[in-house]
């Protein structure tokens, strides 16, 4: 994708329930594509979370890591840490 789109896939079950309202909380006007087993999100430049917003959402300490279990797909170039997740194209 060379329009500078990016996006993330997830599973649409309990473990993803987290990293899911994280990113609807954290990226305004991300485009949102609920569908059976799975929810898709789409942004120009970006798509981020912070492990802050997830432990929140989560109701416990999160490891960023536990995304990977349920991450269907990506498009994008990954930046990550202990505290944020990113996809980004520029």
């Amino acid at each position: 994708m060379s329009d500078g789109k990016v996006f993330i896939i997830f599973q649409d079950n309990e473990d993803a329930r987290p990293f899911i309202d994280a990113i609807e909380a954290e990226n305004e006007g991300v485009v949102v594509d609920r569908q059976p087993g799975m929810v898709r999100f789409e942004a120009m430049g970006e798509i981020s979370i912070t492990k802050e917003v997830v432990d929140e959402q989560a109701g416990r300490d999160v490891d960023l890591q536990e995304l990977h279990v349920s991450l269907v797909s990506l498009s994008g170039n990954i930046d990550e840490d202990d505290d944020y997740f990113r996809i980004e194209r520029h």
